[in-house]
């Protein structure tokens, strides 16, 4: 969505205009739920907080700044409420994978080629699932939903310097248990060979 755009969706969010959500909601509701489905790993949760971010666009709409970012201010509520529902429920380390896929299933050839594909996307999964949240909601905000490190930063509440610590430190960390995981496999082969 290009900025020109964006800026008057938020005036005519301001003036109530049913249609303009309509189009934000269309823009970013999947984006969001996919962030959120994989923050909270739990599809269920993700749609109530999914409705609620909706919920507190439509209650808050005429309050929006007349410059304000729509995705970032959208992932922020979103955040936010995920924080929060963590806190109350004091559940933030205990949620189970869905075994939600990350990527796509590449478009493979062979069957080997697809199996290959579909064991790195659950390996990414998993590695991305174990990951602290604090690392798990930057990446997921950077590498999957495409916001700008600097919009991640505003997002989550924190100086762009953190954010970039963050996206270093949960990088690194993912690479590390992407490796991990793909050892014993490599050591398999040996012994086998």
């Amino acid at each position: 969505m290009d900025r020109e755009c964006e800026l008057e969706l938020v005036r005519r969010l301001r003036a109530g205009d049913t249609a303009a959500f309509d189009i934000v909601y269309d823009e970013f509701n999947a984006r969001l739920f996919n962030f959120l489905v994989r923050l909270m790993r739990s599809r269920d949760r993700a749609e109530d907080l999914l409705e609620e971010t909706w919920l507190r666009l439509v209650a808050n709409a005429e309050r929006l700044q007349a410059d304000t970012r729509l995705g970032p201010w959208l992932f922020t509520v979103a955040r936010n409420l995920y924080v929060s529902h963590c806190r109350s429920r004091m559940l933030e380390e205990s949620y189970g994978s869905d075994g939600i896929d990350l990527w796509p299933a590449a478009h493979s050839t062979s069957p080997f080629e697809q199996t290959a594909a579909n064991e790195f996307s659950g390996r990414v999964e998993a590695a991305l699932a174990s990951l602290p949240p604090m690392y798990r909601e930057v990446l997921l905000l950077v590498a999957v939903e495409g916001l700008e490190p600097s919009e991640a930063a505003d997002v989550c509440g924190v100086s762009s310097a953190t954010m970039r610590q963050r996206l270093k430190r949960g990088r690194d960390l993912l690479a590390r248990r992407l490796e991990a995981t793909q050892k014993p496999a490599v050591v398999l082969r040996e012994v086998n060979t």
